[in-house]
């Protein structure tokens, strides 16, 4: 017991004599434990002198650099742990540098440097290594410790199984850790400095512990990783294999596998389709390719649906049937009700066809308002032609590629939508709708109605190429049918290169054939009842029209009619199965009250001086507007109102100066345009409205006023006028002059260079009941429409003699005028 207490100064005594000053070798990213055997590659100037100077004495310090980036490092760029070590053998280099064996002996600990050049020294302080107490702990660590690296070495093919036999062979705790560090390439240089650093065994086996259960993790993970990858090859190189294997059976049987068959099948498809010489050229051409790709390839598949695309399209199949004139005639008059005038080019087009076989088909633009029956017109041609029908709406397509497919580079390229028509026709020669072309979009993408242009040209499209085939395609013999609500917004070239057919609104009587022909029959049957279970009459049919629908075609008054079809459908299911009829008191039971206004709003409003009934043309067909004027004493000042354009002001401006000039003809007074304003109105404010076809009415409005007498009654009117006074033609006649029909109109007052669109537009039964008058001046207007006005402007010669063109003269049942809709632009038609 005496003893323990003066031998535990001895070391510290032995430590304070031992310390000398040892040559200092820096090294990097290298770390020398105590007892292991270190080559370390000698290349630095100041230590290949440290070496070259050792004498007998071979001890010398090993530590390891902070930063192995420094090339001349200083005491500060060291730790201040090393291990001192016996140089036990060098070997020069060619390259100058030395290899050195050096064996670590125990921890040194830096003191003072004594020395910095030509190499450093310093004086080293051992520090002695702490046997800790054997207990049930460390011994845990230890066999935890050494199992680890056991399991290590045998997972790992870079360690040596040896080192696992000298593990076992250690029984010190704090050398089996220094050991083991020293042996693992994984750990970082910090983590076996602080190996090297800690003193307390149990927490080096603690700290070296934690790193081995990481290392084993990493390593059973990429153990996996790679037998996956290993699984994969070999499958892959098994199905190689087996498939080189299946090729030489089937070589020896004679068979050919999948993708030989595949070559010729399209080989087949090639020589059967009828593709011209430069066509069939090229997609031999690729067939070669493909016949020689793996079908493991990745262009396989792209090459594939190209020559299969080329091998399908019907380069030479057409519908090879001739069409009797007398039958197309009957199929397109049982299938629409009117419309002459396309009817009458579609056999035009039949019969020339029959004279010259190869003739290029047309390209037909119908323009007309929602629901008079372009697109179901289309297909009936088709039936009528024996034609395949293929449909492809442009409304909303902004992508010019969508017209003429991508190009075979991008990834899910496709041909455009034409090519892809024509594939779906089956034949080169379908009747083609594009529904809805003046909705083409347009943005960044590109302009898919210049792309129109070369399909829609007869002289180019008989070469048209799309991007994705880059072959030409013969796309003349197509009968290529365009739709369109309005001509406006299609483009100027694109519209040159079609054949405009205008389809206007019916009336009401030909909404009444229609409905008893077609929208009666097919709501019935599409509802589920039989026409002995409802009844519509004729009276009925008239009372929707007028009441329940404002439209130029017939959409609405189908939808009307197929929701009173539901409500009998509802009542048969309920258990009444009387037969219902339609009347007047069962349509507003169903429908609810009438739509439209009541009858005499016309006379109603006219009945004061300063109110005249104007015509409009709109998208859904014709429409009737007031325009209204108002004078109030002032300082001259004119206002317009009802959100109307610049072209309208400018029509109401120029109505304006023709009555100041002509103001003392009128018997107005001179003073009274300097001491009144005058207000011109035109109402339904929110809806905007344009164009110059109003001048007439705005004219005969301001007279009015300023005369003191209302306009004729149940008279409307059209036409632009210019400061002379003339009376100048405007379009939409057709539905200006129904929409004034609908709305119990009985006189009407058109410019008289309109009479040829009267006509050819208007049947004499669309005629019946309303007495049209053809002028030329605003005075022969006048006459009409404000007769007491129109005495004083014929004593000054400024209204020639009276002409006028009547239809016949019967009894007129007054319409009611529609209601306008919201979100509808109004255009006086020009």
């Amino acid at each position: 017991m005496t003893q323990e207490p003066l031998s535990e100064p001895v070391p510290k005594q032995r430590d304070t004599n031992d310390v000398r000053a040892l040559p200092v070798l820096p090294v990097r990213d290298t770390v020398l434990f105590p007892h292991a055997v270190l080559p370390l590659t000698v290349g630095r100037e100041s230590s290949v002198q440290l070496i070259n100077s050792l004498g007998e004495d071979k001890t010398i310090v090993v530590v390891a650099q902070r930063e192995a980036r420094v090339d001349t490092p200083q005491p500060s760029d060291l730790y201040t742990v090393g291990t001192s070590a016996i140089v036990h053998k060098v070997v020069k280099m060619p390259n100058q540098s030395l290899f050195v064996f050096a064996e670590g002996l125990e921890r040194v600990r830096l003191g003072e440097f004594t020395q910095l050049s030509p190499f450093m020294r310093a004086k080293g302080a051992p520090i002695p290594e702490a046997i800790p107490p054997t207990s049930s702990q460390i011994e845990a660590l230890q066999r935890n410790v050494l199992t680890l690296f056991q399991q290590i070495v045998a997972g790992s093919p870079t360690l040596s199984d040896e080192l696992s036999t000298v593990a076992m062979n250690i029984d010190e705790p704090g050398r089996l850790v220094d050991f083991i560090a020293s042996s693992l390439p994984s750990l970082s240089t910090p983590d076996k400095q602080d190996t090297l650093e800690t003193l307390d065994t149990k927490v080096r086996l603690e700290k070296i512990n934690q790193h081995l259960a990481k290392e084993l993790e990493v390593q059973q993970l990429r153990n996996k990783i790679q037998s996956e990858v290993q699984d994969r090859v070999q499958q892959t190189q098994r199905e190689y294999y087996l498939r080189e294997q299946m090729k030489a059976i089937q070589k020896e049987l004679g068979e050919q596998d999948e993708g030989q068959r595949d070559v010729e099948d399209l080989k087949k498809k090639i020589d059967e389709a009828g593709m011209p010489d430069e066509v069939k050229k090229e997609a031999l051409k690729e067939l070669g390719r493909l016949s020689r790709m793996s079908p493991m390839a990745a262009d396989y598949s792209l090459t594939r649906n190209y020559v299969e695309w080329l091998a399908v399209l019907p380069w030479a199949k057409t519908s090879g049937q001739e069409i009797e004139i007398p039958k197309a005639k009957e199929i397109l008059d049982t299938d629409h009700y009117d419309l002459e005038k396309v009817k009458d080019r579609i056999l035009d087009y039949l019969s020339v066809r029959r004279l010259k076989p190869n003739m290029k088909g047309p390209i037909l633009c119908f323009v007309g308002p929602p629901g008079v029956g372009k697109t179901s017109l289309g297909k009936s041609i088709a039936r009528a032609l024996g034609r395949k029908f293929v449909r492809l709406s442009l409304g909303g397509v902004h992508d010019e590629a969508e017209i003429r497919g991508h190009r075979r580079t991008y990834i899910g390229a496709l041909p455009g939508q034409i090519i892809q028509g024509i594939r779906r026709a089956e034949t080169k020669d379908p009747v083609f709708m594009l529904d809805e072309i003046d909705k083409v979009g347009r943005d960044f993408r590109g302009d898919p109605a210049s792309a129109l242009l070369e399909a829609l040209d007869p002289e180019q499209n008989s070469s048209f190429r799309d991007n994705y085939l880059d072959v030409t395609f013969d796309l003349s013999k197509v009968l290529f049918i365009t739709t369109a609500n309005m001509l406006d917004p299609i483009a100027e070239p694109l519209r040159d290169r079609m054949e405009i057919i205008e389809l206007q609104g019916y009336s009401e009587e030909e909404k009444l054939h229609i409905a008893f022909r077609y929208l009666i029959p097919r709501q019935v049957e599409e509802n589920g009842i039989t026409a002995e279970q409802i009844e519509f009459p004729e009276e009925a049919v008239r009372y929707i029209i007028r009441h329940y629908t404002r439209e130029a075609g017939v959409r609405s008054l189908e939808r009307t009619i197929g929701t009173i079809c539901r409500k009998q459908a509802r009542r048969l299911a309920e258990g009444k199965t009387e037969k219902l009829v339609v009347t007047q008191e069962v349509i507003q039971q169903f429908l609810g009250g009438i739509k439209i206004r009541t009858e005499g709003e016309i006379e109603e409003r006219t009945e004061r001086p300063g109110v005249a009934v104007g015509l409009a043309w709109t998208p859904s067909g014709g429409d009737v507007l007031f325009v209204e004027a108002n004078a109030m004493k002032g300082k001259g000042g004119f206002t317009m109102t009802g959100q109307i354009g610049q072209v309208m002001q400018e029509s109401m401006q120029a109505a304006l100066t023709w009555v100041r000039s002509n103001a003392a003809h009128l018997g107005i007074a001179d003073e009274f345009f300097a001491d009144h304003d005058i207000h011109m109105h035109v109402p339904a404010g929110a809806i905007p409205k344009d164009g110059p076809s109003a001048g007439v009415t705005m004219a005969t409005t301001l007279v009015s006023l300023l005369s003191g007498k209302h306009v004729r009654p149940l008279t409307a009117m059209t036409g632009e006028i210019t400061l002379s006074g003339n009376v100048l033609p405007v379009g939409g006649i057709k539905e200006k002059v129904l929409a004034a029909k609908r709305a119990g109109v009985t006189t009407i007052i058109l410019p008289a260079e309109n009479k040829m669109n009267v006509e050819e537009d208007l049947t004499p039964q669309q005629l019946e009941n309303v007495t049209i008058h053809y002028v030329k001046t605003i005075g022969e207007a006048l006459r009409v429409s404000l007769p007491e006005v129109a005495e004083s402007l014929a004593a000054k010669s400024i209204l020639p003699p009276p002409k006028e063109t009547k239809a016949e003269h019967t009894q007129v049942q007054p319409v009611q005028p529609p209601v306008v809709a919201q979100d509808k632009v109004v255009t006086w038609h020009s």
